[in-house]
Order: structure tokens, then C-alpha cells, then sequence
């Protein structure tokens, strides 16, 4: 795992980003607690101006503990992905290092919420998107299920989320067929609003 000491200097970050590809690293204390966090960004504000000689080597050998950031958040690494994606929403931060037992164990980026989200929603799968508004009671994901069931279709993943109407829940399911018109069809027959795909033609 990559990680920085707060008196290793400013030019050692960036010569490790640009080697590693990286944009974040964790800045860690003999104990390997997180402590601090520095960015391309953080690198970039601290970076002298290109036509300010005098001071451009003076500040890039300053350590790094003088422009990381200090208030870092972290995670557990039993923590749900879910849960993990709402502290990136809420905090609008880039990356999330993990400690267990006061230690860094390992960082999460963006780029691996979206790779996770990816695969957890079956996106990198063959397969169809299906929207199904249904009733907001007991029994009606299972009875959606039932539906696409009959036609000996796998299901790679299901998401559900409130309607404007709470009488109401929207079903987003991904499915293991690239022409699920027959299930739509049969879905709409029971009374569903498939919401999507929709069928040209068709009554929703």
C-alpha cells in the first residue's frame, strides 16, 4: 500500500502520483494511523507559480504535513458499500482510507464505488434493464419475481426505490435476456406500469 510520512516533501507526493497514476495518498504516523490525506488537488493549490522562480524548489521540498489535509474521514472495512457511496455523497470527498484496529488497511477511491456498483447491479453483464412500478406492500417484489420466473429468465440483481406516490415503489431489475419483450408483455398483462424499457406501441 502506498502512503507518505507528514515530513516527506511535497515534490516525493508528486513524483509517487505520477509513477503510480494515483491521486490520493494517506499520510500515515509510525503506527500506521491514518493522520493526514494529500491530493493532486491539495498539490496542485500548493504548486508556485510557474514564473516564480525564487520560491518554486523552497516549496516543493516542504514537507507534506503543511498542506494535508488533517480532518480525515475513514471507514471500516465492514462497512456496506451503500453506506461507504452516502459518506462520498455527503462529504463530497474523492477517496476513503479504511483502518481497522487505528490502522490503514486499505483506501477506497471513486473509481472503485463505481466498479463495485457495476458489478452489484449486474451492468457488466449481458442482459436488459427492466422498471416496474408496483404497490408499496408486502409481497410485491416476490410477486414481480414470480412473473419473470415463468419464463426461466435469471435475474443478475434488483434495486428498489420510492415513487413520487408512496402508495408506490419502483423495481429496477436486471435481467439475463437481451429481449425481454414477452416479459414485459406478460408483466403488463398482471396490470404492472413497466416504466422501461418502453415498447413502441404498447400501453404502459
Amino acid at each position: 500500500m502506498i502512503t507518505l510520512s507528514p515530513n516527506d516533501t511535497i515534490s516525493t507526493a508528486i513524483k509517487l502520483m505520477d509513477e503510480k497514476k494515483i491521486r490520493h495518498i494517506p499520510v500515515v504516523d509510525t503506527n500506521q494511523h491514518v493522520i493526514g490525506l494529500i491530493s493532486d488537488r491539495d498539490i496542485r493549490d500548493a504548486k508556485p507559480s510557474i514564473l516564480d522562480f525564487t520560491n518554486q524548489e523552497k516549496t516543493l521540498e516542504s514537507p507534506i504535513k503543511e498542506i494535508m489535509v488533517k480532518d480525515v474521514i475513514t471507514g471500516h472495512p465492514l462497512d456496506f458499500v451503500e453506506e461507504i457511496s452516502a459518506v462520498f455523497s455527503q462529504n463530497r470527498i474523492g477517496c476513503l482510507p479504511i483502518e481497522s484496529n487505528g490502522q490503514l488497511v486499505g483506501i477506497i477511491t471513486e473509481t472503485d464505488l463505481l466498479h463495485t456498483f457495476a458489478q452489484l447491479t449486474g451492468a457488466n453483464q449481458p442482459g436488459s434493464q427492466l422498471e416496474i412500478k408496483v404497490h408499496n406492500r408486502a409481497g410485491a417484489l416476490a410477486d414481480v419475481v414470480n412473473v419473470i420466473k415463468n419464463h426461466n429468465v435469471n435475474i443478475h440483481s434488483v434495486l428498489v426505490y420510492p415513487d413520487k406516490n408512496t402508495q408506490f415503489k419502483i423495481v429496477v431489475l436486471r435481467v439475463q435476456t437481451m429481449n425481454p419483450t414477452k416479459i414485459i408483455t406478460n408483466l403488463k398483462n398482471e396490470g404492472y406500469t413497466v416504466m422501461w424499457p418502453s415498447i413502441p406501441g404498447s400501453l404502459s
